[in-house]
């Protein structure tokens, strides 16, 4: 019956360390946090073989302190961030794949497409850029006429139909000539353009 509260204790102490440890999921946590993680989950397990629960917990608090440390030195020197996390690598700049840098990074161009088809671009010739980012990630930039409309595109296009609108209907009506007769208003219009 031992196994039980431990079982009960390590799920509820291991929830409250890793919930303090973040909320990221595994793609976009940094390797140093993923690492960190992978040792919390071993150690957690180990008190149900016999080890000493709170000699776990402790451990378990050390991991967190120190993920914390190196996040805090992340965000304060830059050369620890470029250590811990890495930079950003541009896989295509200009529309221009860059092979050597995949390469350098070993990343393939399936995984690229596959990164891509969940984005829904379907064409390399589409992207104005794209960079990989450290959680494993790609951004994108879409080149400028592949870009979907805003909000501001859509109520800037309704202004320019609306005042186009306007004039059109302000401009004399072409067609039949025998209506002008019975519209007076239009003979006068044409009268006023012919003088």
């Amino acid at each position: 019956m031992d196994w039980i509260w431990k079982a009960i204790l390590i799920i509820l102490v291991g929830t409250f360390i890793l919930r303090i440890a973040g909320r990221k999921s595994i793609s976009q946590m940094t390797l140093s946090q993923t690492v960190i993680m992978i040792a919390i989950g071993s150690l957690l397990i180990q008190p149900v073989s016999g080890k000493n629960i709170w000699v776990t917990f402790g451990v378990g608090a050390v991991l967190v302190f120190t993920l914390f440390i190196m996040e805090w030195l992340q965000v304060k020197v830059d050369f620890m961030e470029k250590f811990l996390t890495g930079r950003s690598v541009a896989i295509i700049v200009n529309g221009v794949l860059q092979e050597k840098q995949m390469k350098k990074v070993r990343f393939t161009v399936d995984q690229l497409e596959m990164k891509l088809r969940q984005q829904n671009v379907t064409s390399f010739s589409d992207i104005e850029s794209a960079t990989l980012e450290p959680n494993g990630q790609v951004g994108i930039e879409l080149k400028e006429k592949k870009k979907p409309a805003t909000k501001q595109d859509i109520e800037q296009l309704r202004d320019e139909l609306l005042s186009l609108k306007a004039v059109l209907k302000n401009a004399p009506e072409q067609g039949n000539i025998f209506k002008e007769i019975s519209n007076e208003d239009q003979a006068k219009l044409y009268d006023e353009k012919l003088k």
